[in-house]
């Protein structure tokens, strides 16, 4: 992918220049990035390059709102500036316009369209082989091979661009808007590249990591187990070392996303399994390649492995996606003429998951952000909806043969759009934030901003995964509700983005296990030094809105109480000498840090806004109102509740409650 550097920038920045962040960013123009994305995009429809792409033509789309994203990226967070660090040096605003305009091409023309029917034609098991179906998944995966961004955001010398992380955030999230389930095989494919990359053997970066950024190969997380869940500690997947220096594994995996399909040549397992001998617990974890075809010099498949698909999981939404049982080393193939599946370990043996941590934390980014698409899509199409079905007449109406109202001048209706719009904006922003933590870290040339960005997206990552998997899901409830009987029904899209957005309070840790990690782990890692580092962040946004008087700083007073509250109960539960009892709530500390969290991501959006005019400035004042009335609120009976020790969860056995 190192070519596409030359497509992306057409020329090196100003790096002593200022864009001005109240100025859209430039969105066409000669620039040789957008000349080959109107290529892919002509020869994907068998049309000449004439004229401008799609979503440049004057339609407001409903997956995503380029408007908004515009706001975050160049308004907010100002990633124009990333260009003057080293690492984004060759990248101008004009690049990250361009990657987000060919992203809405790819989602509007070739993931949107087949998404209702991803869903009707899941993919198939005949007992020995999985298959996908529908033939415009495989199209829209070669589309987007074909754009080059899979792996843009990485090191040039492992074939990236070196594209800010924020930037590819974004750019990908069109794709999850437009479908979630097509877009994952890429996605996970991505997260499995960049663990090899930072822990892999050279060999092992260039024999997979290549034809995974092609498209060529897709790649897979094997950690959880039939018997065992969650509970890494439990897993029984054994790995023998072999005289080669290779390793035969054997044993089952469940639930795994992508693993098995006939969409690309082969398929990268990375897979966690104990060596004889291994230390006990999670200590004694390491990790392996297992490809599903052994590769050969010239890096193509060559010999089927011993891992093999045992079973199809029948998944209440993302069905476009595969979910497998996988068998290791049940002697359908013999690879080698002998039982076991070949594996290559990662790294050093009993390292294995701390090494998937990197896969780990950067998935559960990835499942916050595909909460926040889904939840923003149907965000849009419910306005749309509102906007459009005539129902009703105000309640101070006398007439009964006056024209019904559009449902958007209903209060109630107001209400469920405003509290979409504070979920799915709320996410949003800290989705992009947490993603520009990660460019903060990886670029700096200062161990001490570098280690400060670690701890704060530390400290952030449970909370940017299960906020918008719990909050941006009742936002697709509420677009239903909107839509009233027809939301009901498969002809609109809002039930299936329901269906589709209930796995990710789920998957890669729930619920309950982020609030652990938030509350067990990351407030108090390092004597609290994430905390404090967030405290900073907000006494200074605090600080920039109570300068601006009016309402900016009213909201801004309010926060100050909501988050000295939330230190003082932090501060009773850590300092518990009863583990159990302050655990206990943990889900009910994460939904409070997380509304607070928000409520600081609303108030730096107003900072950003201050005294701008318009109808886009008016909605953001209008939905941190929203929020800070009658979201933030909620946290004080929450924290009043932790901070009692309240024991009932603890004390309740459900011991003969049916006899």
């Amino acid at each position: 992918m190192v070519s596409l550097i030359g497509r992306l920038v057409p020329i090196a920045p100003d790096l002593d220049s200022d864009v001005d962040p109240t100025k859209p960013p430039p969105t066409q123009g000669p620039s040789e990035f957008s000349l080959h994305r109107r290529r892919a995009v002509a020869r994907h429809n068998g049309s000449a390059i004439a004229g401008p792409a799609r979503c440049n033509a004057n339609v407001t789309s409903t997956l995503l709102s380029r408007r908004d994203l515009d706001f975050l990226l160049f308004e907010w967070l100002r990633v124009d500036q990333l260009s003057k660090r080293q690492r984004f040096a060759d990248h101008t605003t004009e690049t990250f316009a361009d990657v987000l305009t060919l992203s809405e091409d790819l989602a509007e023309r070739y993931f949107a369209p087949h998404y209702k029917r991803s869903d009707a034609d899941e993919p198939t098991f005949d007992g020995q082989a999985v298959t996908v179906n529908l033939p415009d998944i495989k199209e829209a995966l070669k589309a987007f091979a074909d754009a080059e961004l899979l792996g843009m955001s990485m090191d040039e010398k492992h074939g990236g661009a070196q594209v800010p992380v924020t930037v590819a955030t974004a750019a990908f999230m069109w794709l999850q808007a437009a479908n979630v389930s097509t877009i994952g095989y890429p996605l996970l494919t991505l997260a499995n590249a960049n663990l090899l990359t930072e822990f892999g053997s050279a060999e092992q970066i260039t024999t997979f990591v290549p034809p995974m950024l092609a498209g060529r190969f897709t790649g897979t997380m094997c950690l959880s187990e039939p018997h065992a869940g969650s509970s890494l500690t439990d897993i029984t997947t054994r790995a023998e070392l072999q005289d080669s220096g290779t390793y035969r594994l054997f044993g089952s995996k469940m639930w795994i996303s992508g693993g098995d399909h006939d969409l690309t040549e082969n398929i990268v397992h990375l897979v966690l399994a104990k060596l004889p001998g291994a230390p006990a617990g999670t200590k004694g974890i390491s990790l392996f390649i297992v490809p599903k075809f052994l590769v050969g010099a010239d890096g193509t498949p060559v010999e089927r492995n011993d891992v093999v698909a045992a079973g199809l999981n029948h998944k209440m939404g993302q069905r476009g996606m595969t979910n497998v049982l996988l068998n290791f080393g049940e002697g359908t193939f013999l690879p080698g003429g002998r039982e076991g599946a070949v594996g290559y370990l990662v790294g050093e043996p009993h390292h294995g998951l701390a090494y998937m941590f990197h896969m780990m934390n950067e998935a559960r980014l990835v499942i916050g952000a595909a909460a926040t698409a889904l939840g923003y899509t149907g965000y849009l199409k419910s306005v749309e909806y509102a906007r459009n079905r005539p129902q009703g007449r105000p309640i101070s109406a006398k007439d009964p043969a006056a024209p019904p109202v559009p449902i958007i001048e209903h209060p109630d209706v107001k209400r469920m759009l405003l509290a979409q719009k504070s979920y799915v904006e709320g996410a949003l922003a800290l989705i992009l934030y947490c993603a520009r933590l990660t460019d903060i870290a990886s670029s700096s040339e200062s161990t001490e901003e570098r280690d400060s960005a670690t701890l704060l997206l530390d400290l952030l990552t449970p909370v940017a995964k299960s906020w918008p998997s719990q909050w941006c899901l009742e936002a697709n409830n509420l677009a239903i509700q909107v839509h009233g009987g027809y939301g009901y029904t498969r002809e609109y899209d809002v039930e299936q983005h329901y269906r589709d957005n209930r796995l990710n309070p789920i998957h890669e840790g729930t619920h309950g296990i982020q609030s652990l990690d938030l509350l067990g782990r990351k407030v108090g890692q390092h004597d609290g030094a994430g905390l404090r580092a967030l405290e900073a962040l907000i006494a200074n946004t605090i600080g920039e809105a109570a300068a601006l008087d009016g309402e900016p700083a009213q909201l801004a007073a309010q926060l100050g109480s909501a988050w000295h509250r939330l230190l003082d109960v932090t501060t009773t539960l850590l300092g518990s000498d009863q583990p159990d009892l302050a655990l206990a709530n943990s889900a009910l500390y994460l939904e409070a840090f997380g509304h607070i969290v928000i409520g600081w991501i609303w108030l730096e959006q107003l900072v950003a806004a201050a005294d701008r005019t318009g109808g886009f400035y008016d909605g953001k004042r209008c939905a941190a109102r929203y929020f800070y009335r009658y979201e933030l609120p909620k946290t004080g009976p929450q924290l009043d509740l932790l901070n009692s020790m309240d024991t009932t969860t603890v004390e309740c056995s459900f011991d003969g409650w049916e006899a």
